[in-house]
């Protein structure tokens, strides 16, 4: 996976900013205004919530890597269906042909769907592709979203909730997209040792007003990439954070988004005020030119190995 009143009135005025969640999957601020904002799913709200969701399975354990020399501030970036040629992906989610990361780049997070969970990134195995071709260190992210009636149905029973409670099979549910991520990233070849789980508003898939339920979703997802031995961060700011699953501390290492501002500026979320759920930066991101551009916070580029796969 503060200075909650300070960060929480700094993040709201980001949200104003155009285009802040490059990473996110999600087309900029002034696309998505013009789109109708569609109601929570039927069927996921009637029940009542049956206290906590269960401890998940025993996770695998995660390897150890030795700690790399710091290099001091890396540059990086990031992609996923807005960086795929135009006109491709689900319909509410078509894709852009935004620019690739520069060739200062680094490592590079691929994230791994169309914008909401259970849709694929249309051009995943070429980004993976991409990326071996110029030897970058990868990792992955990918968007954790609120199931539709559908999918609480078709995943609701599998995982390590109690299906016969509201909670438990929202937290199979989350579980599911974790593991469907996860093939997609087997058959598209990509490596990489962690997920950064994205927790943000998603247009028309919408979060619910239940804390607790949303809290279940993120939980079930967190425990999906852990037991198949993936090193797990969060990719958001306190302003999305705390309106989907207030004060929920997983204590994981943070990646952290800045907006359409500055690498200065990206940096500053590096400091322990910015902190949303418990855990310290590593990354941080900023838009610039089109590209969702990325470093290192100072002195945790020791840390690279433990959540990049250097092809």
């Amino acid at each position: 996976m503060s200075a909650r009143k300070k960060t929480y009135a700094a993040a709201l005025l980001l949200l104003a900013a155009p285009a802040l969640f490059g990473c996110a999957a999600e087309p900029r601020a002034d696309a998505e205004s013009a789109s109708p904002s569609v109601p929570a799913q039927p069927g996921t709200e009637a029940e009542t919530p049956a206290g906590p969701a269960p401890r998940a399975p025993q996770s695998l354990e995660i390897p150890t890597v030795p700690p790399a020399e710091d290099r001091g501030i890396v540059e990086g970036g990031d992609v996923s269906w807005p960086q795929c040629p135009e006109g491709m992906g689900i319909k509410e989610r078509r894709t852009l042909g935004m620019p690739m990361p520069l060739d200062s780049a680094e490592y590079v997070v691929i994230g791994l769907t169309n914008g909401p969970a259970f849709t694929p990134n249309p051009c995943l195995a070429a980004q993976a592709e991409w990326a071996k071709t110029k030897k970058l260190m990868t990792s992955a992210y990918a968007v954790v979203s609120y199931p539709t009636a559908a999918h609480l149905r078709e995943h609701g029973e599998q995982g390590p909730g109690d299906p016969d409670t509201k909670i438990g099979r929202l937290t199979n549910v989350g579980y599911q997209q974790a593991r469907w991520n996860l093939e997609q990233m087997e058959r598209a070849g990509l490596e990489s040792p962690s997920v950064w789980l994205d927790v943000e508003p998603v247009a028309v898939w919408e979060w619910s007003g239940d804390i607790a339920a949303n809290q279940a979703v993120v939980k079930g997802a967190l425990a999906g990439y852990q037991d198949a031995g993936k090193r797990v961060g969060v990719y958001s700011i306190e302003g999305l954070w705390t309106p989907i699953v207030g004060d929920l501390q997983l204590q994981l290492p943070e990646w952290r988004p800045a907006g359409e501002t500055s690498r200065a500026a990206a940096l500053e979320r590096c400091g322990g005020e910015w902190m949303f759920q418990g855990g310290a930066a590593v990354i941080v991101q900023w838009l610039e030119d089109g590209r969702d551009r990325n470093v290192t916070c100072p002195g945790e580029s020791v840390q690279l190995p433990l959540w990049f796969h250097q092809y």
